[in-house]
């Protein structure tokens, strides 16, 4: 309180004052509050900040000078993010260096040890800045805090809690094989990869849609999130015609995606029907169209748009049968043409550049449709935003160097000063880079290669489960019918 590059302030001050744009840097605020341990005065400090290549965080600080209280929180002041995001880290016996990795893990975030049916609830562990071990510490001290008590009035359960106590500690240890679960509807919490950019073996990331109960705990209201009306209107084919479709696709997607959709064929029939926003779960309203792209396949390509938020959202999805075969596209990048080639990424498609050791695996960007110049920009992009300690204070020189260095070769991919490969491998053989000659065997930068799926990707793909041999008799009787 005392200190003078601290400033005095009320909350109702100190709440405008992080709610400001800094753009240099803001202050230390601190505020004179009540402990709820002691109910003397102790004091509060905030500070909003930035974590490099991360997101606003503010950060609060509690300390009681009478009772010796203290305790710290973050709090993330940016925007909720437009998917949830879900972590798992496989930690094997033994493995110490796994305990040292930093986690943020925002205030709606739940973090789950499924081998011990263990879970922290958002509430038990507001938002902090904390390791793997400090993480499973805490929760250990918080259990063990009331044993006490809990053996005087309750000992059954108090020797339940010993036992658990004991199994969780020999995770925290590491003497036992654990998965350290992370799973965040907001889209705001972080592992950190102290391998990146190369792949983590042990991290795997998913980002996914937020359901209805998942957008009402986030905060938004009822209203948002009202069931749309199943009202579905289509526009007949001939009646709009291709330059109509063009605009009525454009109003609601980027202008790059729109030339790279429409130069190959024009839509027959543009649909429009309500649904919700991913962003703020209000109503919107989607557009799609079939296509067939020449060399490839037919396309479904949805646009969306809110006029509430100005989210926009473009998908493509494949159309048809699901291939028996994956395919690996492999294309040997010599010339400024190769950065403009048309390229379709599904999104369960891994994206691999030998020369630089990256790997990205199915679903890290999602669906898209670019260059090959813009799929480069959008996984640097991506790097610097999941990656969210790049080179903040807590990364040692070594790593910082490390990441420059990467980052510079990165960006040289685009300069060519030197040939490279690009390799797109889609389990569902349904990516696309498109040929630079009329016919694609004429062009021997560019090969495709069909591959057998093992059983392991079947399975996650949910195909083993698959089971049509009823919708195959139909099929069978009703040829047969027609038969003479």
């Amino acid at each position: 309180m005392d200190n003078g590059k601290d400033q005095d302030m009320d909350v109702r001050s100190v709440v405008e004052a992080v709610s400001a744009d800094h753009s240099f840097g803001a202050p230390l605020y601190v505020v004179e509050s009540m402990c709820m341990r002691c109910g003397e005065n102790g004091t509060s400090r905030f500070l909003l900040t930035l974590i490099p290549h991360f997101r606003k965080v503010l950060i609060s600080a509690f300390e009681c000078p009478h009772c010796g209280e203290r305790n710290n929180e973050v709090q993330f002041a940016g925007e909720i993010q437009s998917r949830g995001c879900c972590y798992h880290l496989e930690v094997l016996a033994g493995d110490d260096k796994i305990f040292d990795r930093q986690v943020v893990k925002s205030e709606s975030a739940t973090i789950k040890i499924p081998e011990l049916d263990f879970e922290i609830p958002p509430e038990a562990q507001r938002g902090s800045l904390s390791t793997v071990e400090g993480i499973l510490a805490r929760a250990a001290d918080e259990l063990s805090a009331l044993q006490e008590e809990r053996k005087k009035l309750d000992p059954k359960t108090a020797e339940a809690i010993d036992q658990f106590l004991s199994k969780l500690r020999a995770c925290a240890k590491a003497e036992t094989p654990f998965t350290f679960v992370l799973d965040d509807p907001a889209g705001n919490s972080f592992v950190e990869n102290p391998h990146a950019p190369s792949p983590d073996p042990s991290l795997t990331i998913k980002f996914y849609d937020r359901t209805r109960e998942q957008q009402a705990t986030l905060g938004y209201s009822e209203g948002s999130l009202a069931a749309p009306s199943a009202e579905t209107t289509s526009t007949p084919h001939g009646s709009v015609g291709a330059a109509a479709g063009h605009r009525a696709i454009a109003q609601s997607n980027s202008t790059d995606i729109s030339d790279n959709l429409f130069r190959y064929s024009a839509p027959e029939e543009v649909m429009t029907f309500p649904s919700t926003c991913g962003a703020c779960a209000k109503q919107c309203e989607t557009r799609m169209f079939v296509t067939k792209i020449p060399y490839f396949q037919e396309v479904i390509v949805m646009a969306s748009t809110c006029e509430d938020c100005g989210y926009r959202n473009s998908e493509l999805k494949p159309g048809g049968a699901i291939p028996e075969k994956g395919k690996k596209i492999t294309l040997s990048v010599k010339n400024i043409a190769d950065l403009s080639r048309d390229v379709i990424k599904s999104d369960t498609a891994g994206v691999i550049i030998p020369e630089l050791d990256l790997e990205l695996a199915g679903g890290t960007l999602g669906g898209m449709v670019t260059t090959v110049e813009g799929l480069v920009t959008q996984i640097r992009e991506s790097l610097a935003r999941v990656h969210g300690f790049t080179f903040g204070d807590s990364l040692d020189e070594s790593k910082k160097n490390k990441w420059r260095e990467f980052g510079s070769r990165l960006t040289k991919l685009l300069s060519l000063e030197e040939p490279w490969t690009l390799i797109l491998d889609d389990e569902l053989a349904n990516s696309f880079i498109s040929p630079a000659t009329d016919d694609i065997k004429d062009d021997h930068q560019l090969t495709y290669e069909e591959f057998e799926r093992s059983w392991e990707q079947n399975e996650e793909l949910g195909l083993n489960d698959i089971d049509t041999s009823s919708a195959d008799a139909a099929y069978g009787s009703t040829e047969t019918t027609k038969l003479p």
